[in-house]
């Protein structure tokens, strides 16, 4: 009896890279959250304010643990540390904004205004969209393969 039949060698690394895009995602939105309830709670800066800080503080989080971890071994291409942070935070804040289009396409497009609604909208039909943008972007334009000349 021959056990279950193996992966292909890029399935596992595809499977082995999203799997470090979520692990370090769980902990950027840990820090997003957590730094939002403390800079409103004990330091009492405005929602907005608040929220940008948080925002830059989960991508800071979220490109340290990418650099370091699924996307280590990736070649830099053609940018350097400060650039690519920068091309980095542009792919979150289009994820940003896809989850928002989520939410204002259900509460206003389709009239859904309850707060189930605005959930589902909002943090789960609008959250795998983002964090496929995110993805996406992150390992096509910030931390982009190099391709080696065949020989």
């Amino acid at each position: 009896m021959t056990g279950a039949p193996r992966l292909p060698a890029r399935a596992r690394s595809f499977g082995a890279e999203l799997g470090g895009f979520a692990t370090v995602g769980v902990f950027a939105f840990a820090a997003d959250v957590g730094a939002f309830l403390w800079l409103r709670g004990p330091v009492g800066l405005d929602p907005l304010l608040a929220k940008a800080v948080s925002f830059v503080a989960g991508c800071s989080v979220a490109y340290a643990g990418n650099a370091l971890g699924p996307y280590r071994l990736r070649g830099r291409v053609g940018a350097g540390r400060w650039r690519r942070f920068g091309i980095f935070v542009l792919v979150n804040v289009a994820g940003a904004a896809v989850q928002l289009a989520c939410l204002w396409t259900s509460r206003y497009g389709l009239g859904c205004t309850s707060v189930r609604a605005d959930l589902v909208a909002g943090a789960g039909v609008g959250m795998v969209l983002a964090t496929a943008v995110r993805f996406w972007g992150t390992r096509t334009l910030v931390f982009r393969a190099t391709r080696t000349p065949a020989p």
